[in-house]
């Protein structure tokens, strides 16, 4: 049986492998896209230069030669620590992302972990009062609020909450000079969680609730019931616990779809985080940003899958004995 630091070094291995790849795909890609990072960073004073200034700037900025080169290049500069210069920003890497990191991390874990408390709920809820008024009533109200555009909703908050009833502010992470005012940032919060919920509340749920419904139809609960066990308790103690490793893997693989939803947040409030950072950055071609986000995002989903294994075959360890099966079978 291995060792858990053979098992873990392992899977330390794994991850870097695949983010290794991850950066290879996305250097490549962004580079065989159309269009001149140099634009990013002279702008018009680009259309003054002579060729041989154009040459020595991409020379300067380690755009010449092959693509193989250049991202040999860059991988040896990242793994010293250095990402190189924003192209767009003209400063580090690191100085652009680090102040707006914060701010995206905020968003992006409240609204995750809101998700999927209240998503838990409703399904509890559906379950326990199946085919009744209520359960019907979640259900066309959280199917028709998971097909209104995001963006769209957005507008509308924006418009009632800002511009007619000037309840909450309409954009940015916190007000002038209030980066430390708690109630401020959550005032500031309320609308993008609003959007954010809003759009992917009953994905989730609805999976969740029929996991649950599938459980609670299993002959071990009619037992459990004829023995005088009540409906809500054999619900919360029984199916639930029984569904959980399902949950924590529906967690884990959402964790992309919430982070686009972030994005998108981001993009309608004029959210200062790193989805817009993103999006800019393969605007203008500003690769070195680029490939932070991708790594960064990259690193997030790879690492989540990851710990959704390890907390599965806790919380089932026959999965733990199947991997272990597994890596005997590869060794």
């Amino acid at each position: 049986m291995p060792s858990i630091w053979n098992k873990l070094f392992k899977r330390l291995a794994l991850f870097a492998f695949m983010l290794f790849l991850l950066s290879v795909v996305v250097f490549y890609v962004a580079r065989l896209t159309p269009g001149d990072p140099l634009q990013s960073f002279f702008g018009d004073a680009m259309e003054t230069m002579s060729p041989e200034q154009l040459d020595a700037a991409r020379e300067r900025l380690g755009l010449t030669g092959p693509i193989y080169l250049q991202y040999g290049h860059w991988i040896a500069k990242v793994v010293r620590g250095d990402f190189g210069l924003s192209l767009r920003y003209k400063k580090p890497v690191s100085e652009v992302v680090r102040p707006l990191l914060g701010n995206t991390v905020i968003l992006g874990v409240t609204a995750y972990a809101l998700v999927f408390v209240l998503a838990i709920l409703l399904a509890l809820v559906c379950v326990r009062f199946e085919d009744t008024a209520l359960d019907k009533l979640i259900c066309r109200l959280g199917t028709t609020a998971f097909y209104v555009p995001a963006f769209w909703l957005g507008v509308v908050l924006v418009l009632l909450f800002s511009v007619n009833l000037r309840w909450l502010p309409s954009s940015g992470a916190y007000g002038l000079g209030k980066s430390g005012d708690i109630p401020d940032r959550v005032r500031h919060l309320i609308m993008p969680l609003a959007v954010m919920i809003l759009s992917h509340l009953w994905y989730y749920g609805y999976m969740i609730r029929n996991k649950l419904l599938d459980e609670v139809r299993r002959d071990y609960v009619l037992l459990a019931r004829a023995k005088g066990l009540g409906k809500t308790e054999v619900l919360v103690k029984h199916c639930f616990r029984n569904v959980l490793p399902t949950i924590v893997s529906i967690m884990a693989i959402s964790i992309p779809h919430v982070l686009s939803g972030t994005y998108v947040a981001e993009a309608v409030f004029n959210y200062p985080g790193i989805g817009l950072l993103a999006v800019n950055s393969a605007k203008y071609h500003d690769y070195n940003l680029l490939m932070v986000m991708v790594l960064l995002t990259g690193a997030l989903v790879i690492l989540a899958g990851m710990s959704a294994e390890f907390i599965n075959e806790i919380i089932d360890p026959r999965m733990k004995e199947q991997g272990d099966e597994w890596i005997k079978i590869t060794d």
